[in-house]
Order: C-alpha cells, then structure tokens, then sequence
C-alpha cells in the first residue's frame, strides 16, 4: 500500500508538471487578450504576456517549485529536475524585452535594466527547454526492469518529444537570423510547451492505453 501511494504521487507531480506546461501559452493569450495592450506585437511570445497578466507567474513559478523539489530515481534526476525548476524560476524573475518599454528602465522582481534582464531571460528559457528535452531522451527512457512493448511505446514518445524540442530550437536560431516575423517566438514557444506537457504526461500515466497492464513499481 505504500509504493502504491508513492506511485500515486509521482504521477500526480508528472500530470501536473504536464497539465501546467500544455495550458500554459494558451491561458497567457486568453487572459493578456483581455487586458489593455501597450502595442500590437503584445502576443508574439508568452513571455511577453507578462506586463499584461500574471498567467505566466501563476503557472510557471508552481511548475518550476515542482521541478525544483522532485525527487527521482537516482542523483542525475534530481540534478536536471532541479536545474530545470532554477532556469524555470529565472524566466520569471527576469522579463524579457518588448517594444513598449524602453532600455535601462528597471524590472522584473530584481529590478535590473531590461536589456540586461532580456539577455538572461533568453538563456535561461535555452537551458530550461533543453534540460526538459534531456529529461525526456536520457532519463524518461531508462527501465528498471523487462523493457514492455507498451514501455518501448512510451520511449519513442519521449525520444520524440525530446529530439523534437531540441530540433524546434535549431530552427528558431536559424530563423531569427534570417530575421523571422516576431510572432514566430509565440508558435516555437506553443510547440515547445506542448511536447513537454505530452511528454510528463505520458511518463505520468495519463493515458490508460500506454500503459502497461501489470506494473509493481514505476519503471524509467
């Protein structure tokens, strides 16, 4: 009974971890939409939702808490879990730049210039996304035990979900060279989040028909 409630609460952390990243940009444009908008390009990236609602505060900060104090199953879980759960929390803390603000003026909840805060605001959204897609390659596809038809499913999911982020990331590069539309950050940042919510999600049983019928403990 009690790896049986143990289990139980892994999944739930994993489910909400999951929940909170897929609805994330879509409740940011929800609520920034009603708000007064400083300039049109308010809705090229979650980020930028953040002088206009607090959904991004409100979802992240809590996911990143979760993040930071996960305990997985060996030293290198908890070290990218909670690298994320850091990286998580400093895209908060510091805001990214936008138009309708101008530089040297203080934000974020240190106060620092924008540009400055922008600069690592940027990086840290870089290092979280690609912790989470290290996570889900080199971590979510480890087993304890018989390697499942449904398990090996359940690795080409998270192998998919990882290299996927990773590759989104290259070309969202290579695109802002090219000097893309702005609002390309918004769809890069909808397909980035969404592959780490299936991703949690299935490694949080989420969906009955992947998992495996007769498990005694959660596997890797």
């Amino acid at each position: 009974m009690v790896q049986t409630k143990e289990k139980r609460m892994y999944m739930r952390v994993r489910n909400v971890c999951g929940l909170l990243g897929t609805i994330l940009p879509w409740l940011a444009l929800f609520s920034a939409g009603l708000t007064h908008h400083e300039s049109p390009d308010w809705w090229w990236s979650i980020s930028a939702t953040y002088y206009q609602s607090p959904a991004l505060v409100g979802v992240l900060v809590p996911a990143s808490i979760v993040l930071l104090f996960y305990i997985g199953y060996d030293k290198l879980d908890n070290i990218i879990t909670s690298l994320s759960g850091v990286f998580g929390l400093l895209i908060v803390l510091f805001p990214c730049k936008v138009s309708w603000i101008n530089d040297g003026n203080p934000v974020g909840f240190f106060q620092v210039p924008i540009e400055i805060s922008a600069i690592i605001h940027n990086v840290s959204a870089m290092v979280f996304f690609l912790l989470i897609a290290f996570n889900s390659v080199y971590l979510f596809t480890k087993t304890g035990g018989e390697m499942t038809p449904r398990k090996r499913i359940r690795n080409m999911i998270y192998r998919i979900c990882g290299w996927s982020m990773v590759a989104i990331m290259v070309v969202f590069l290579v695109l802002k060279l090219l000097h893309a539309p702005g609002y390309s950050i918004m769809i890069v940042e909808i397909l980035l989040l969404t592959l780490f919510g299936i991703s949690w999600l299935v490694k949080g049983e989420a969906f009955p028909f992947l998992n495996d019928v007769e498990e005694a403990e959660p596997t890797k």
